[in-house]
């Protein structure tokens, strides 16, 4: 039961007042057809949205079933509409991008019935009105009459106590119009059917009450329902109505979908910020990814190396920094005001200065122990090339020529042999053991790996295999398959006597007329190298000392016959196309597995073994490392100089006499030495017996005194894996390369200052200017995405707002069927999200058709393997920020459609 109590409802217009309903008062039964008529502008349109709960009356109330409305609010009135009031407008109000069956299961997808019993009581609502054939039909493909049918199934499927009819024969034929108003006497039977018309006629011969309107007050009322004053109306609930985010999808999945063409055109508009932030971004994910390749790729050729002795760059830097600093202040501000007097200029011994206070010797065994240990700080950030310890492995490299003649690698064997004479007192030595440059190291894989994958991905195989025992070698040629001339004479591969040709003529100034000289794979493999350690450069003589061999080659072709030890080019390799990172500077190179043979070869020689079990005695001399006191020195002194060779007493000749300065003693008994060596004795014996203490004692200072137990070892060729001569560490990135520039800082804070790592930071010097460009290229991308996305906002904001104003009567239509106003900002919500699924999906779709042909014009423009990527990724996220933008876009239109009055909505075409 409906009682209507004293309503009364105006509205303003600017400064003037229209009363609507001026204390309307009259109860409805439970069920009963009820026709309101009147004039236009009486005020039975809005009599009937207030019973049905569109619009709101101004003072009054409305007692529904004993229930009171005063104090409804808007979720009240909005379940009421759905689960008590059904309408059916003249203008039939479907939503027309729904199908006839979809308009009926509206209100009971509100009411949060299960899609199942939806469907089964929407087809028989539609069968009692006779559409059943009709429902998948679209609106427009219906009569008037069928549609204002799909209207009353609409209004009556939900099974409501009142129907509210607003004119519902108003837009239909006379005989459409007569099977309408059968329909609705039918309906008024089980419940209670409001109808507001302007035809008396229709309304007196199927209503059975009748109330007429004028100027807002009940002026009749044919049968009128008296009951008494309900003075304990209360106001409650009336359950619950509510919309499911799945049906605001379906509604806005459904009014896109009936605008295919505009709906295109407005993704794709979408898209174009998509697809712009999606280019970009896959344009620096190449970028980045190109600069990581370049970055692993220069660790890969500058790690941070540490070696023995090494020179603080960073400090001199920073010094010049500072004394740049100060010049520019003197130059502005000078002290030399008299301009009558030469000033000193002490720059230079500054800058020598700074120069000899950056040498630093490092402590390697000491932080190779650090390095060894599972928890140190730096670990973590060691790239795949680990780190490597080199070793300094002296050693001198040999080989045949086509005639027999020995050569050494290193081209020693093609030096002029004249000397100057020596101004001091050291101990005569020879050319050979000097490190070769001729060859070198590979770079060593991490554990089991003998060569490291970086060598291997830039250099490959042109013939052969790459080594795989100690005695192997691979010989490196350039990108044309070229090693230098001097190279092949001096690997013994072409005759020696053509190259001393060639000097001779480059030393005479001649002209050079160079052939140039190929020799084929085979050929270079099968030339035998033969490789001699220190160590074995000594051997015992009469007193049961070790002495130096001469370094006549007679002498050492013996040596090299007895001891050297046999090497094989078993490859032959050369630089990849556009390889980044050429580790190898040398035209040789060999494993560490020949590094490892030849530390434990020297530890088992003869020299080595003895040298170890007379730790105080030099075995080169039999003098003891440390003599008492200068008698003892001057003994050792003696002692030292009766173990010389001939050509060493000539030598020792020479150098006395060069320090003297003066030959005249000797110039008469100087023996000529290429005629007969053993001339010498007599002259060397009256030249030692003529020294006094001091000389005696210079000599010890000088040659007898620098020697020890350590520096006799490592003259003699021994190395300890515990103490690398440098430690490289590799790092796959600038971020690592910081850290663990970060870790030996950290490191040098528990150490004594002696102690401390200095090191040349080249890959930071190159860092420096690399970070500035990424930053440049971070930032400029960054200003992009930013416009990107303020013009994709403002337009999807603005394609919303226009949705709004489109589906104006669709709001409407819903807020009467019971949406909520948040129903309602949930289906133009659901609409912004799919415009931005389908605006993310179009943009991705083409970012990546546009992939091809710009990776071919950056080839093109760059020359560079920059190639242009989006990841899944950040395709997923490019997707969900579409959404999101979207989303956010549409809030303030969304607000404003559920903010749109039902009633001004339902006007609207």
């Amino acid at each position: 039961m409906h009682q209507i109590e004293k309503i009364t409802k105006s509205y303003h217009t600017g400064g003037f007042k229209q009363k609507a309903l001026d204390n309307v008062t009259f109860n409805l039964r439970d069920n009963e057809f009820v026709s309101i008529l009147g004039h236009s502008g009486s005020g039975k349109t809005t009599l009937l949205n207030i019973i049905g709960g569109l619009d709101r009356y101004d003072s009054g109330d409305i007692i529904i079933n004993g229930i009171s409305t005063k104090n409804y609010k808007d979720k009240d009135w909005d379940s009421y509409r759905n689960h008590s009031v059904g309408f059916v407008f003249q203008s039939y109000n479907l939503i027309p991008h729904q199908s006839v069956l979809s308009n009926v299961e509206l209100a009971l997808t509100i009411s949060g019935i299960s899609a199942k019993l939806r469907k089964q009581k929407a087809i028989k609502a539609l069968e009692e009105v006779g559409l059943k054939d009709h429902i998948n039909k679209q609106p427009n493909q219906l009569s008037g009459g069928q549609m204002q049918r799909v209207a009353i199934a609409r209004a009556l499927v939900n099974e409501p106590d009142i129907l509210l009819a607003d004119e519902p024969t108003g837009a239909l034929d006379t005989q459409t119009s007569l099977q309408i108003m059968n329909l609705l006497k039918n309906v008024a039977k089980k419940r209670l059917v409001v109808m507001v018309t302007h035809n008396a006629e229709l309304a007196h011969q199927y209503s059975n009450r009748i109330i007429e309107l004028q100027d807002g007050k009940v002026i009749s009322d044919t049968h009128p329902l008296a009951i008494e004053e309900n003075k304990n109306s209360k106001h409650e609930s009336m359950g619950k109505s509510s919309m499911s985010f799945l049906t605001a999808l379906s509604l806005s999945f459904n009014n896109l979908n009936a605008k295919k063409a505009r709906t295109f055109l407005t993704a794709f508009a979408g898209s174009i910020g998509i697809i712009g932030i999606a280019l970009i971004l896959s344009l620096s994910t190449g970028v980045n990814n190109y600069i990581d390749n370049v970055q692993e790729e220069t660790m890969s050729a500058y790690p941070i190396t540490i070696e023995q002795e090494s020179v603080d760059f960073n400090q001199l830097m920073s010094a010049r920094r500072a004394e740049t600093s100060t010049k520019e202040t003197e130059d502005t501000d000078s002290n030399n005001e008299n301009l009558d007097v030469i000033y000193s200029n002490n720059e230079s011994l500054e800058q020598m200065s700074e120069f000899n206070s950056s040498f630093r010797q490092n402590n390697l065994t000491a932080f190779k122990k650090y390095l060894d240990q599972d928890d140190n700080k730096l670990s973590n950030y060691v790239g795949k090339n680990g780190i490597v310890y080199s070793y300094a492995i002296n050693f001198d490299l040999f080989a045949y020529d086509e005639n027999e003649r020995l050569i050494n690698t290193d081209g020693s064997s093609f030096e002029s042999v004249n000397r100057q004479p020596r101004t001091n007192f050291s101990s005569p030595s020879n050319s050979f053991n000097q490190p070769n440059t001729k060859i070198s190291e590979l770079l060593p894989g991490q554990g089991e790996q003998v060569i490291s994958p970086v060598v291997k991905d830039n250099y490959h195989l042109i013939d052969g295999k790459w080594p795989e025992k100690y005695n192997e070698m691979v010989l490196v040629v350039n990108e044309a398959n070229e090693i230098s001339l001097s190279d092949f004479y001096e690997f013994g591969m072409l005759p020696s006597e053509d190259y001393e040709k060639i000097l001779n003529q480059i030393e005479n100034d001649e002209e050079l007329h160079l052939e140039k000289k190929t020799l084929r794979f085979k050929d270079l493999r099968n030339q035998t190298f033969y490789l001699l350690p220190r160590s074995d450069y000594y051997e015992k003589n009469a007193r049961g000392n070790y002495q130096k061999l001469t370094d006549d080659p007679l002498t050492i072709e013996k040596v090299v016959k007895e001891k050297a030890i046999p090497i094989k080019i078993s490859g032959i390799i050369q630089p990849v196309d556009n390889a980044k990172t050429l580790t190898i500077r040398t035209p040789l190179a060999y494993t560490r597995k020949l590094r490892n043979f030849l530390m434990a070869y020297v530890n088992q020689s003869d020299i080595v073994q003895a040298q170890k079990k007379q730790p105080k005695t030099n075995v080169l001399n039999g003098l003891a490392f440390e003599a008492a006191n200068d008698r003892e020195k001057i003994e050792d002194v003696y002692h030292y100089l009766e173990d010389f060779t001939l050509s060493q007493q000539a030598e020792f000749i020479k150098q006395i006499q060069a320090k003297q300065q003066s030959l005249e003693p000797f110039a008469t008994t100087e023996p000529n030495l290429a005629d007969n060596p053993a001339n010498i004795a007599d002259p060397f014996n009256q030249v030692v017996k003529d020294l006094d203490d001091s000389s005696l004692l210079e000599i010890y200072d000088s040659s007898i005194a620098p020697a020890s137990y350590d520096t006799n070892l490592k003259e003699f060729g021994v190395v300890s894996t515990e103490n690398p001569s440098a430690i490289s560490i590799y790092a796959d990135d600038f971020a690592d390369k910081e850290a663990i520039s970060d870790a030996i800082e950290a490191y040098n804070q528990t150490v004594s200052e002696k102690e401390k790592i200095t090191y040349s930071d080249f890959a930071g010097l190159i860092m420096s200017s690399v970070s500035e460009i990424v930053n440049v290229i971070t930032y400029v991308l960054i200003a992009f995405v930013s416009v990107s996305l303020l013009v994709s906002s403002i337009m999807i904001g603005i394609i919303t707002y226009i949705s709004v104003l489109e589906r104006t009567k669709e709001i409407g239509i819903l807020r009467a069927i019971g949406a909520s106003k948040r129903n309602i900002s949930t289906v133009f919500n659901a609409e912004t999200i799919i415009i931005g699924l389908f605006s993310g999906l179009l943009g991705i779709g083409f970012t990546y058709l546009l992939h091809t042909p710009l990776n071919n014009l950056l080839l093109h423009l760059l020359e560079e393997d920059v190639t242009v990527s989006l990841s899944f990724k950040n395709a997923l996220i490019l997707i969900g920020l579409s959404i999101l933008l979207s989303f956010i876009a549409g809030l303030i239109p969304s607000k404003q459609a559920s903010r749109k009055n039902p009633v001004e909505a339902l006007r609207s075409e």
